[in-house]
């Protein structure tokens, strides 16, 4: 069973900065196809942040983090990064790991999430 685990969530002040981290254990053939960043505010819909080709390494933004938010891939397997940067009240959330076998827009698996929370 393929298991998608985050850390690196916290409160920070607007202006600040965090790194989550997100490695999967369990999938048996080798890298994903790609993986990213969900994100889901009080009260709203979840919405795509920031998503990688795994191997090719393309990359691909929310326009409201574009240029703040800057996603990676590990050197372990099937292992992504998202540095938060200039964080704003308005990225508040909980964040979650994705990982699409065959396409970003439709992931395969989810993690459980973690919180995020930028105070003004």
């Amino acid at each position: 069973q393929v298991h998608l685990v985050e850390s690196g969530g916290g409160s920070v002040p607007a202006g600040g900065s965090l790194r989550l981290s997100c490695t999967a254990s369990g999938y048996a053939y080798g890298n994903f196809y790609c993986m990213g960043w969900y994100r889901q505010a009080p009260g709203k819909a979840r919405e795509e942040v920031a998503s990688i080709l795994i191997g090719g390494g393309g990359t691909s933004y929310a326009d409201s983090v574009q240029g703040r938010f800057t996603i990676s891939q590990g050197n372990a397997k099937n292992t992504v990064y998202l540095q938060m940067d200039s964080l704003k009240p308005g990225d508040t959330g909980v964040y979650y790991c994705a990982a699409g076998v065959f396409s970003c827009a439709n992931p395969n698996h989810w993690g459980r999430g973690t919180q995020v929370t930028v105070s003004s």
